[in-house]
């Protein structure tokens, strides 16, 4: 893909999205990072509903520490994969309190070293929170653009974001997620693109495209 092309789609994304944000909510970087390994295979709207009630009883790492799985999971049965989900949250804040003085860290490899935590997670935290881009978040909206905008033609997601890293400008790695996000449940859904309004459509080589990519 030229440069060229790259700045067009880029500036038709500024212009159907100028405000594209992270959608979970959250009030600091602790409840983010809880909120994005609740989000894995579920939706933001969910966790959403989830994390208000979450949060009133367990507030800050210490209390996740101390917590009992059990309570944990009910807690947040709903978003899916609730034992393994409240396992890396209990352990994850566990270590915050043992090797970060109960403080979310703000490198890549160190929330790397937290349970639950990939590249995605800890790019939403950096990203979301902190406003660094140490990379770039790549969930499914953005594996699915990307491959059918022609930013990349791998499917493996740290390929993906190898790729994007190395064809946008630092600068734009932040904004292009929560862009091809928005527009990936929006307009480019997976079975269903909707192509005739899409605003990419003449610069997508995937337009028309019937299936999942």
């Amino acid at each position: 893909m030229t440069k060229d092309k790259i700045d067009k789609i880029l500036k038709v994304l500024d212009k159907l999205y100028p405000k594209a944000h992270i959608a979970l909510k959250h009030k600091n970087a602790f409840q983010l990072l809880v909120a994005t390994i609740l989000s894995a295979q579920c939706t933001d709207k969910r966790v959403n509903k989830v994390t208000p009630d979450l949060f009133k009883k367990y507030p800050k790492p210490e209390s996740f520490a101390k917590a009992k799985l059990s309570d944990i999971e009910k807690l947040i049965y709903t978003t899916g994969f609730y034992r393994n989900k409240a396992k890396s949250i209990k352990c994850s804040s566990q270590a915050i309190m043992d090797n970060f003085h109960g403080k979310v860290p703000s490198t890549m490899r160190a929330l790397l070293t937290l349970r639950g935590v990939a590249r995605k997670t800890a790019n939403v935290v950096l990203s979301g929170y902190f406003g660094k881009a140490q990379g770039i978040v790549v969930d499914t909206h953005v594996i699915r653009l990307s491959f059918r905008l022609g930013f990349t033609k791998e499917k493996n997601p740290i390929k993906i974001e190898k790729d994007l890293m190395q064809k946008l400008n630092k600068n734009r790695w932040i904004e292009i997620s929560y862009a091809l996000i928005l527009h990936g449940r929006q307009i480019c859904k997976s079975q269903k693109p909707m192509c005739t309004k899409c605003g990419l459509s003449k610069l997508c080589p995937k337009n028309g495209v019937k299936k999942s990519a």
